[in-house]
């Protein structure tokens, strides 16, 4: 990057590009990008507010320096209403968050329980397919029901029965459908993140009125119970119940990358062949990392400037937001060989590098980074390797998918004839991208 206006100008913001998001989606941001002169941050406006979207090798280092960027106040409210909740961990600073994310750090990142959460997923998909063997089913939803069943044993949550888990897993699902649009998709992800906030801030409640159990807390569910943020205070039952939904409904959306996996298998038999194989040794995680690359999820992420930030000799006034561009960056041949071609190999012995990969955000493992990050390439990855060995066969159908719908996911959801030996279509046939 380098300066393009001089210390102490501001830069003016251009137009505004709220449109070009709606009908680009994923791709409005690379296009941005890449049509700017220059290799500095491109000034735009979105929503009628400023904006600088960084670019080039040192973007993700950036961006996540907390000098350089504050979470309190960035996320609009509809966000915050559907996906994240009000009073969440992702709109925190400084100590607060520090504290917020500790309890994060201590429940998601623990070796043992990640493999803990990835074993029961993976037992429980395996039992799944088996019951359903030999019929039609759109893997979306099944694996979203195994997902929410997998982590509500695994968290310890209250209250959920079998209706129940299922209601869990569909609202999970619809709180992360709705978060990016209007209109009937974003009201269905309102009311599901209010009724589980409900059901979530009472089970707190009941808890907290029960005689407190000796030792260390056993389950997801009491940590958060017992947890005291930086003030010393427990957190309030709803504030409570939102954290609890941010451990449930980032395991829940697995199922997006579930069901691009099946694609990329649909698209590659090789390597659906290696998975059930598993071999070499470490292809699985290999191949969820190059899910988590390829396929588009997460388009961007964003925060605030402060005030008096200065960037590439440029004065950009508090409160400008600044947007990093994940779908770009996972795609950007600057970092990657071939970055439209699907290729598990590239990961196969190595992790990748933190400020590369980014589909979940970046930035170090204690600061703003997901810590469900270690969760999703286990359970992604040993999701993957039991519907390989299972089987499919994948029905005439639409699996274009869409890079102008936020997020996305293949047109029919992807349905599969489990364990069936009929002769599949055509790969050609099938499998595609808009």
């Amino acid at each position: 990057m380098r300066p393009s206006n001089p210390v102490g100008a501001a830069p003016r913001s251009g137009a505004d590009r709220t449109l070009g998001l709606l009908l680009k989606g994923y791709g409005w941001l690379p296009g941005l990008r890449r049509d700017a002169p220059g290799d500095g941050p491109v000034a735009t406006r979105l929503l009628g507010r400023p904006v600088r979207v960084l670019r080039g090798p040192d973007a993700v280092a950036f961006f996540y320096d907390e000098r350089h960027a504050r979470r309190s106040g960035a996320l609009p409210g509809p966000v915050l209403d559907t996906l994240f909740g009000r009073g969440a961990v992702h709109t925190l600073d400084g100590a607060e968050h520090r504290v917020r994310k500790s309890l994060f750090l201590s429940l998601l990142t623990a070796p043992d329980a990640v493999e803990a959460l990835a074993r029961s997923a993976a037992e429980d998909f395996r039992e799944r397919l088996v019951e359903r063997d030999g019929e039609e089913v759109t893997l979306f939803d099944e694996g979203a029901l195994v997902l929410a069943g997998a982590v509500r044993d695994w968290a310890g949550l209250p209250g959920y029965d079998g209706a129940g888990t299922a209601r869990l897993a569909r609202d999970c699902v619809a709180m992360v459908d709705g978060f990016a649009t209007a209109g009937p998709r974003h009201l269905r992800a309102r009311r599901a993140r209010a009724r589980q906030e409900d059901l979530l801030a009472a089970e707190v409640e009941r808890a907290r009125a029960a005689p407190v159990p000796a030792g260390p807390p056993r389950t997801a569910f009491d940590a958060v119970v017992a947890h005291r943020d930086a003030d010393g205070f427990p957190l309030a039952p709803a504030t409570a119940a939102v954290e609890l939904l941010n451990i449930a409904r980032p395991t829940v959306a697995i199922t997006w990358y579930l069901t691009f996996a099946a694609h990329a298998m649909c698209r590659r038999p090789d390597v659906r062949r290696r998975l059930a194989a598993d071999e070499p040794v470490g292809f699985a995680t290999a191949f969820a990392h190059e899910v988590r690359r390829f396929y588009p999820f997460v388009p961007f992420v964003g925060a605030l400037a402060p005030e008096g930030l200065v960037l590439d000799g440029e004065r950009v006034p508090g409160g400008t937001l600044l947007l990093l561009d994940v779908y770009g960056r996972n795609h950007d041949p600057a970092l990657w060989e071939e970055p439209y071609r699907f290729e598990p190999d590239r990961f196969l012995g190595r992790s990748p590098h933190t400020d590369a990969l980014v589909p979940q955000g970046g930035g170090p493992r204690d600061g703003h980074r997901c810590p469900g990050e270690d969760i999703t390439v286990t359970v992604l990855a040993g999701l993957a390797r039991e519907l390989a060995r299972t089987g499919f066969t994948v029905p005439e159908q639409d699996l274009r998918i869409p890079l102008n719908r936020i997020p996305t996911r293949p047109r029919d959801g992807l349905r599969i004839v489990v364990g069936s030996e009929r002769e599949p279509v055509p790969v050609r046939e099938v499998c595609g991208h808009d």
